[in-house]
């Protein structure tokens, strides 16, 4: 198995830009040097915040490949999912000649297997993979809730190396943590200063496209036990948070994005628009000092 990086940080979860029903590759360009200078860790490709679902396997690869280029060196993990062993396999194999340092791998959709399924789903695909794989515990998406015994059980692989918290049970978050094989980075941004506080490593967070180096900062002052000065930093980022996920992610970062000029406010169906009422909330909020 390959030796795995440090998922410590904060990791963008990038949007995909569109413009007349194509992937908008200049504006995706714009947007990962963008935060590069911001001081970010690193880039999710094709994750749930990138409408992958909504992206064919083509457009997938060409996106990941547009991040790797415009990266400059940065780190990026690559998003996928399935519900179909053999194609899922495929793709991970395909996936294994690129250059991204892990796959972000959720529960299989829609299924909702038993413990033993979920064991057996992970460890096939790590065995397959040439990359660590995260796993994305997220069961609001997937159906599939991951229990402790079983994500133990999962950390004991050598291939399998860190998580996405979304499965919003803090005893299980700390348990992991206290166990220390698996890294567990925050994916529910309103979480990230707990987990962080907890022991976690990092955070996946959709909402740091915005405000970027403020949730860089929070992370650093983190790391250094600075927790008065986190907490200050994170009273204004936790009502950015709540503002952002007023409406369906990612319809009110794009927006965002978009009124900054770095792409067309444009999303796939049945993802839409945010409404202009959560627009306006949210650039207001933006735009207080």
């Amino acid at each position: 198995m390959p030796n795995s990086p440090d998922f410590t940080g904060l990791w963008i979860p990038l949007i995909t830009p569109f413009h007349h029903g194509a992937v908008d590759h200049p504006a995706l360009t714009r947007l990962v040097n963008h935060l590069v200078a911001e001081g970010v860790t690193g880039f999710v490709a094709c994750g749930s915040t990138g409408e992958a679902a909504a992206l064919d396997k083509t457009e997938q690869l060409a996106v990941l490949d547009t991040v790797l280029q415009a990266s400059a060196g940065l780190p990026v993990v690559m998003g996928l999912s399935g519900y179909h062993m053999e194609q899922t396999l495929s793709w991970v194999k395909e996936l294994s000649q690129y250059p991204v340092v892990g796959l972000l791998v959720p529960a299989p959709h829609y299924i909702r297997p038993s413990q033993t399924g979920l064991q057996h789903w992970f460890s096939t695909l790590a065995d397959a993979a040439a990359q660590p794989l995260i796993i994305y515990d997220i069961p609001y998406r997937t159906g599939s809730q991951l229990t402790l015994e079983t994500l133990l059980a999962l950390a004991a692989h050598p291939n399998i190396r860190a998580i996405k918290d979304c499965g919003g049970d803090a005893h299980k978050t700390q348990a992991l943590i206290n166990d220390g094989r698996l890294q567990v980075l925050a994916g529910e941004d309103a979480q990230i200063l707990t987990t962080l506080t907890m022991g976690g490593v990092g955070a996946i967070a959709a909402s740091a496209h915005l405000r970027t180096a403020q949730f860089v900062q929070l992370l650093d002052c983190v790391r250094h036990g600075e927790n008065t000065q986190a907490q200050q930093l994170w009273e204004p980022l936790s009502t950015l948070v709540q503002a952002v996920f007023a409406e369906p992610n990612p319809a009110l970062i794009k927006a965002a994005l978009a009124h900054q000029g770095l792409m067309h406010n444009t999303l796939r169906l049945p993802m839409m628009p945010a409404s202009a009422a959560g627009e306006e909330d949210l650039f207001v909020l933006l735009n207080e000092a």
